[in-house]
């Protein structure tokens, strides 16, 4: 399989348009259940296969991520009878792009390793249907414009929707069905079960457009199941947040919970850092926690205001500049260059890497 994949590897797209044209052309029904544009879809299924082929010898991991993919496609209507067609486009597709090396043996170790793939997609699937819905209507309850392209949205969803603090939900508007966008939600779970997402309008971007721009209060949103690894730290250890944009979501939710989950809640230190102080889109509210939590730390950061009186430079260098943050538990998230360069110099100054966690939805929003 791996000899077979890394052939089509340098015509990925080609590849990838093939396999939907033919997937479409034989099973013409299936369309209705993918978003208008492709482009996005075909290079999340490219990913999907390059993760699953160069993850065979590792069986663990991969079953995980099988199994995430399987409960995740319940929100598209994915059925048990769609893999078989899924299978035969994939098979054909390889066949095709992988000529040079196809053989009655690669095309038993596809069929193969697909099935057993599928068997674990659709079990997880079934297993999740058994205790959640593929998917939650939400109201919206409130919407601030902090800034000409960011806004505060907060929904209530129709049922409860169980979370970890620093997980993200992926979302989809009225505007554009069968488009689905990743967001932070930006609090820690509530007795009013009310969730916050805090969404930057990427340019050209759909669903983050349509939230920041012409979302309005009592309007419906559709949500997928809450999903992320980036979640809450152990009891007791010291916490060290470097949040860039709207990367503070997450962490401001991981915030809330570790200072209310304990009558002493441990040492909170957030780093919070935008280009001008403009963009410190939630600062007020940050500093009401504050005022509340004295054990709580707030330190704005801004990148591009020479006139700033607090905190001035890049994230990453102002990370660096007031270390030591050894035996800190470390959360990081915003750009990805930002979150590459954080991590980096954290680890040169000592912090093992196993205490420093990221995730990246906000990043993919659009």
């Amino acid at each position: 399989m791996k000899e077979s994949f890394a052939v089509i590897e340098p015509v990925a797209d080609k590849a990838a348009a093939y396999f939907y044209g033919r997937l479409f052309a034989q099973n013409p029904h299936l369309r209705a259940m993918f978003p208008p544009a492709m482009d996005t879809q075909r290079d999340r299924l490219f990913g999907a296969l390059t993760r699953i082929v160069w993850s065979l010898d590792s069986l663990d991991g991969l079953s995980s991520f099988l199994g995430r993919l399987g409960r995740d496609h319940r929100r598209y209507g994915v059925l048990p009878e769609h893999y078989t067609a899924i299978g035969d486009a994939l098979l054909a597709t390889v066949r095709r792009f992988a000529a040079e090396v196809w053989s009655p043996e690669v095309e038993a170790a596809w069929r193969t390793a697909y099935t057993a793939a599928a068997d674990i997609m659709i079990a997880s699937a079934e297993e999740d249907a058994r205790s959640s819905p593929a998917w939650w209507t939400a109201e919206v309850v409130g919407h601030e414009l902090r800034t000409p392209d960011i806004a505060v949205v907060t929904l209530r969803p129709d049922e409860r929707l169980p979370y970890l603090p620093g997980q993200y939900v992926n979302v989809q508007t009225a505007r554009w069905p069968r488009v689905w966008r990743p967001f932070s939600i930006a609090n820690a779970p509530r007795r009013d079960n009310t969730v916050r997402l805090h969404v930057r309008a990427v340019p050209g971007g759909w669903v983050s457009t349509a939230l920041v721009e012409h979302t309005r209060v009592g309007d419906t949103l559709t949500l997928g199941a809450p999903v992320g690894a980036m979640t809450p730290p152990a009891p007791g250890r010291d916490v060290l947040c470097v949040a860039g944009g709207t990367g503070l979501a997450p962490l401001k939710a991981i915030v809330e919970h570790v200072l209310a989950s304990d009558s002493r809640p441990p040492r909170v230190r957030l780093l919070y850092g935008a280009r001008t102080s403009r963009e410190l889109y939630d600062l007020p509210d940050l500093m009401r926690m504050r005022s509340r939590v004295p054990r709580f730390e707030v330190v704005p950061v801004v990148s591009r205001e020479p006139s700033y009186g607090g905190e001035r430079g890049r994230l990453p260098e102002v990370v660096e500049r007031l270390r030591p943050w050894a035996g800190h538990e470390v959360y990081v998230c915003g750009p990805d260059d930002m979150v590459e360069e954080t991590i980096l110099r954290l680890q040169r100054a000592g912090v093992p890497p196993a205490d420093i966690h990221r995730d990246r939805p906000h990043t993919r929003s659009a």
